[in-house]
């Protein structure tokens, strides 16, 4: 199959506004996949890893990572994705088997799915970084697009505009997602922002677009028309980083007697990765490896700051 997913980073030609259009619906589609979603919960789940890709892309530093968390009063429960500068998202969330009526515009009930009550949070990592920044602001509408937007003004003091789209098939596959980003940059007029505002509140869905055959170079001209330079263009997919070694890191974190009941109780242990699904499994003889090194790391760490003491 022929990718159909990627970014572009756009920047209009004076300078007052940058702009990014992703068509994500293979990745989107994969995450459905692995998750196994219903019609409301592939839309809330898709447009936040749109959401999260789109603003991993424009606000990371390369190797920086990004987790965004939303956690709402609907069905959903709670959405959980992890995305990079290099255009690379995973999520999970809480009940991934919510249908909903369409609402009042005939659309999936994303509101009705994430909840109009919680919180969105986002969580910037960057390499060696053991205080990670958190901003987090109360849900808006729960359609997301509203409240990403909602986000850069607020935590992030950058005047915004997300669109975020998922169109689901009757079979629940993923027809077509993705997603745009405009931001305000400094020297922009009040007229200029107008005009901006009234371009964007006209534009057809995202989805209608993508399945019209617009590519995300066409939804950025559709909103700027000629105005407009191409700075990038990058790949995004649904990748997970998932390995037995950080598992094995996570199990040392366990207190003792939990690692002792899995060897003498349960004999092995099955880890299973909440992003793809992927298990791990653990041999009795690997829990008692991991237990006598928590151990002896502890012993060293109690000396250490014994002799500190002296």
């Amino acid at each position: 199959m022929k990718t159909t997913d990627y970014l572009v980073k756009s920047m209009t030609k004076d300078g007052k506004f940058r702009a990014y259009a992703v068509n994500a619906t293979q990745l989107v589609e994969k995450a459905h996949e692995i998750h196994d979603t219903w019609s409301a919960s592939s839309a809330a789940l898709g447009r936040t890893l749109i959401g999260t890709v789109l603003l991993a892309t424009s606000g990371l530093e390369e190797e920086a990572g990004m987790t965004v968390k939303i956690q709402g009063n609907g069905p959903v429960g709670y959405i959980v994705t992890d995305g990079t500068a290099k255009g690379t998202v995973k999520g999970y969330m809480g009940n991934p088997h919510v249908s909903l009526p369409s609402n009042s515009k005939g659309k999936i009930d994303v509101s009705g799915a994430v909840g109009t009550k919680g919180t969105l949070a986002v969580t910037k990592m960057a390499p060696g970084d053991k205080t990670p920044y958190t901003g987090e602001v109360n849900l808006i509408s729960g359609e997301l697009g509203d409240d990403f937007t909602y986000y850069l003004a607020q935590s992030e003091q950058i005047p915004s505009a997300v669109g975020l789209s998922v169109f689901v098939n009757p079979d629940e596959s993923i027809d077509v997602a993705g997603g745009f980003l405009v931001q305000v940059l400094p020297g922009a007029t009040d007229e200029q922002i107008g005009e901006l505002e009234k371009k964007i509140q006209s534009l057809p869905l995202v989805s209608e677009m993508l399945r019209e055959g617009d590519t995300p170079e066409n939804i950025l001209a559709r909103i700027f028309g000629d105005d407009l330079k191409i700075l990038d263009q990058q790949p995004v997919r649904y990748e997970c980083d998932c390995s037995k070694q950080r598992f094995t890191h996570a199990l040392g974190s366990l207190p003792e007697k939990d690692l002792k009941e899995m060897i003498e109780e349960d004999h092995h242990a099955e880890a299973v990765c909440q992003f793809c699904g992927k298990k791990y499994e653990f041999s009795e003889d690997e829990l008692q490896l991991i237990l006598d090194k928590k151990i002896a790391d502890e012993q060293a760490d109690k000396e250490l700051s014994e002799k500190k003491e002296k």
